[in-house]
């Protein structure tokens, strides 16, 4: 190693005992879950200045793949315009700048006015400019873009560091000043009521649970705000929402695995929030939307897969069935609407979108086999024509309105993808795998034409599989720079996801997590059995609890990959769910266990948790992705994770890559996203062996 290169960074150890049903054990880094001390932040630092040496050699592969998501991207381009009452509502961005810039234009007719991207628009009014908000930091989010029903205010609220706590504030839109109120530490949403004179909003817990439901009276100072609703239970989120039909507020309260729906006649702001139907019933989730003198409601008592019915406004506790349970179909959401209920559902790993009218549910068809389907921005409670996105994995993303009367598809708009981008060149297929239990898992794939499932192909292989939370196929811009490689790009819809109900969920959570990982080697190994990879060319990506999953497959079956990609890890798993003080952990016993109460959640735990089962194998090269200020899954499990590793086993190729001024999601401007993502991808195409193929 050359002088000007770093060394590989070693974290001291320093002793730190954790004892739990008689098991007592040392976690040496523990001492890393403080950004404020200076020694992890030095340590976060050598590592970056680490991974940027071990990765020089790619500098201008990554500088060819942001040319080539730049290229293939329209940069000055704008949504399709959405109607609410008097105005089409759209996004703009602009070549050159970071941010989106949200615009409104008076409405003229029922069909979206045709703005060409780049030209001036007369009567246009900006409502948020991103890129100006974001002057002068090196951080910005968006919170909540809200406008009152009576288009005359704004409600937005704005992140300078990627923690996901907002300042709200708010705008006349009349005149474009605003409001001198500003309120902090705000969570995302929020809610006007009826006649626009109070705005209610959110907060956070120490454990960053959204738990308040607070009350804003516009124009006056926040400490007259006036708290309207607590969650205790520690399992629950709460939140506040106005229907379609801006006639109720809903404060909805949710654990994992249960609902409670409070509603509130939204022309009567400072009324009392009525609870809905029976109110909580421990293990049965419920969603509610109104139509005229009725609730729609879904929910899953005494059906797994939910079912579909109503109740008269004057009592909640009368349920009338219209849409049976079905093993095979999992209803996920009801839209109401004047005269018709937009339903949402999954079939065969598929999602589906249905219009009940008249009584007739009525299925919308697409012709490719494999896609994903789902309802798009709706805020007109009176249409007959609906808002649909819908993406494949060769079809770039797009919006289409669906006509009720004619059962006609109209397509308002594909995003455009730039240069020789053809879709013909690419297919996509659907594998399924055989899982060690005998399971059917589904894998969807893509890849340029001519690349054949030969066994020699390079693939990178995605997987999530938890939450119920659906990996459905998409299209992505940047993924072109993979395909065009020849490398194969597939998706996992393992056990733990929803892609295939609502069992699908349950056979991946709790203590039968562990076919989560075991669904995910059993796909990669169908993927080399019938040709789709080569069987040393494999890399694994995964990010949050999808890092879960890097980290349980890497430790599971090290030799079957050559690199693994982790996005924001949750891979100190058992430390932080033994830990109610940390963020989010109370809330996430319903999806894990809970390993104060019982040894066997301890074990189990303990079986799979990545930073607990590191040993001295050679593991795949490893880059792990984290950002500072992420309160979802802290910086310090990747950098436990990484330093563990390089001390059991020194001579595996491992990397942490901590972005110091971003959240969750990564870097905030698009421009910085795309480099980041650059970086990932040559990183990629470097352990596929694929770097140097144009």
């Amino acid at each position: 190693m050359s002088e000007m290169q770093p060394a590989k960074p070693t974290a001291p150890r320093r002793d730190h005992p954790r004892t739990h049903h008689g098991d007592t054990v040392n976690d040496p880094y523990a001492w890393l879950k403080d950004p404020e001390d200076p020694a992890t932040v030095e340590y976060l630092k050598a590592e970056n200045a680490f991974a940027e040496s071990r990765t020089a050699h790619l500098a201008t592969l990554r500088k060819s793949i942001f040319g080539e998501i730049k290229s293939r991207t329209q940069e000055t381009d704008l949504s399709v315009p959405v109607r609410k009452r008097g105005w089409w509502y759209y996004g703009r961005t602009e070549e050159g700048k970071q941010y989106g810039i949200q615009c409104r234009l008076k409405a003229d007719g029922d069909t979206p006015p045709e703005i060409e991207a780049g030209t001036a628009v007369e009567g246009e009014e900006i409502l948020v400019d991103g890129n100006e908000l974001a002057e002068g930091h090196d951080f910005f989010s968006l919170g909540t873009c809200d406008v009152s029903p009576d288009g005359n205010l704004l409600a937005y609220a704005v992140n300078y560091s990627g923690d996901e706590r907002f300042t709200l504030r708010f705008k006349d839109l009349r005149t474009g000043e605003d409001f001198p109120d500003d309120i902090p530490n705000v969570f995302y949403g929020g809610s006007w009521s009826l006649d626009g004179s109070v705005f209610f909003y959110t907060k956070v817990d120490d454990a960053w649970r959204p738990y308040q439901v607070w009350r804003h009276v516009l124009g006056e100072h926040e400490d007259k705000d006036v708290l309207v609703h607590q969650e205790d239970d520690e399992r629950f989120w709460t939140g506040i929402d106005l229907t379609r039909s801006e006639r109720y507020l809903f404060i909805v309260s949710g654990s994992k695995i249960t609902t409670e729906v409070r509603y509130l006649d939204a022309a009567d702001p400072t009324g009392e929030f009525a609870v809905f139907g029976n109110g909580r019933v421990q293990g049965v989730e419920v969603s509610v939307d109104h139509q005229g003198d009725r609730f729609w409601v879904l929910h899953n008592k005494d059906a797994e897969n939910f079912t579909l019915g109503w109740t008269p406004v004057e009592d909640t506790t009368q349920f009338h069935e219209v849409i049976a349970h079905d093993e095979a179909v999992r209803l996920e959401s009801a839209d109401a609407f004047a005269d018709h209920v937009v339903v949402s559902m999954r079939r065969a790993g598929l999602s589906q979108v249905a219009i009940l009218d008249n009584g007739q549910l009525t299925e919308i068809q697409f012709d490719e086999p494999i896609y994903a389907v789902g309802l798009g921005e709706n805020p007109d409670y009176d249409s007959r024509q609906i808002r649909l996105g819908y993406t494949s994995l060769v079809t770039p993303s797009s919006v289409y309105d669906y006509d009720i009367d004619t059962a006609e598809l109209h397509l308002r708009k594909r995003t455009p993808v730039l240069g020789d981008f053809d879709p013909a060149d690419y297919v996509q297929y659907r594998e399924w795998a055989t899982a060690a239990d005998g399971t059917q898992v589904p894998i969807s794939i893509v890849a340029k034409k001519g690349v054949t499932a030969d066994g020699t192909a390079p693939c990178l292989l995605y997987g999530y599989g938890s939450y119920e939370h659906s990996i459905d196929p998409y299209f992505s811009i940047a993924r072109l720079s993979l395909l065009d490689r020849g490398v194969v790009f597939a998706i996992a819809h393992i056990r733990g996801g929803g892609e295939m109900g609502r069992q699908w969920y349950e056979q991946g959570k709790l203590l039968h997590k562990r076919n989560t990982f075991t669904d995910f080697v059993d796909c990669a190994e169908h993927l080399v059995d019938v040709g789709w990879a080569a069987p040393d060319r494999i890399v694994a990506r995964g990010g949050s609890a999808g890092g879960l999953l890097m980290g349980a497959v890497a430790n599971l079956a090290p030799a079957r990959f050559a690199g693994v990609l982790a996005d924001v890890p949750f891979v100190d798993a058992l430390n932080t769910i033994l830990d109610p003080t940390m963020p989010l952990t109370v809330i996430e016993w319903e999806e894990w266990g809970n390993p104060l109460e019982s040894a066997e959640v301890y074990e189990y735990m303990k079986s799979y948790s990545p930073y607990e089962n590191i040993t001295d194998v050679r593991y795949p090269s490893i880059l792990a992705v984290t950002s500072l200020n992420d309160t979802r899954v802290g910086f310090h499990e990747p950098a436990k994770w990484v330093a563990k590793l390089r001390h059991e086993s020194p001579e595996s190729d491992v990397l942490l890559k901590t972005e110091m001024e971003a959240g969750h999601g990564g870097r905030s401007g698009r421009y910085d996203a795309w480099e980041e993502e650059a970086f990932n991808l040559a990183w990629v195409l470097d352990k596929l062996g694929a770097a140097q193929i144009a």
